[in-house]
């Protein structure tokens, strides 16, 4: 079976669970913290980031992909052009998810953070958050981004948004609920899906220092 290293609050991970819960692939889920000494991350991943997935036997590794690869919806549009349109909303959800967490950990510095970087990066988020509004005002309410079909680039998003929600209410970094009612209601409608219900993200408590 395909093991998930998961972080809980990690919008990265959670698309990779939408998208399995999604296509119907079994999977366990392992969560981690991957800035704690017991953490297992870099035995699957040199770069120690999360998400990773692995199969336990990993001689069968190419052939259980194979297996799964046309399971369950695509996810993805036919067209080349909408292809490419899935992938620039994804770009940008990732991108201000980066910058999030970047905020994040530079409010954590104290009397060392710097605040041209922060708002560097806040500047990122909002502007994340100004084309997404348009992008689904531009796709209607009640429909998913592209192609009225449900695809990676509302997994993106909605991850990216369930983020957001989770450090507004716990830390009033970003505030996107009232700003963006019309962005909110899509996000909302997502939210009822239920390998969203399935998957929503919890903060970890860090106990040791992050380096």
């Amino acid at each position: 079976m395909l093991t998930l290293i998961s972080a809980t609050p990690s919008p990265y991970a959670r698309k990779n669970r939408i998208a399995l819960l999604e296509k119907g692939i079994p999977f366990e889920l392992k969560s981690e913290i991957p800035w704690h000494s017991t953490t297992e991350t870099p035995k699957y991943n040199p770069l120690e980031k999360l998400p990773d997935s692995h199969f336990r036997r990993r001689a069968s590794s190419h052939l259980r992909v194979l297996k799964y690869r046309d399971q369950g919806p695509a996810l993805m549009p036919d067209g080349l052009d909408d292809q490419l349109f899935v992938r620039q909303i994804q770009v940008l959800a990732d991108g201000a998810c980066d910058a999030l967490a970047l905020v994040f950990f530079e409010m954590a510095r104290g009397d060392l953070k710097s605040a041209e970087w922060l708002d560097r990066q806040m500047r990122k988020v909002n502007g994340v958050l100004v084309a997404a509004d348009e992008l689904m005002k531009k796709s209607g309410r009640g429909k998913f981004l592209v192609c009225n079909e449900f695809s990676v680039a509302d997994i993106a998003l909605g991850s990216m948004l369930g983020m957001m929600s989770m450090i507004e209410k716990k830390f009033g970094i970003v505030q996107f609920l009232e700003k963006y009612p019309d962005l909110k209601s899509y996000w909302e409608w997502l939210e009822e899906r239920q390998s969203f219900k399935d998957t929503q993200p919890e903060m970890f408590e860090l106990t040791e220092k992050v380096a």
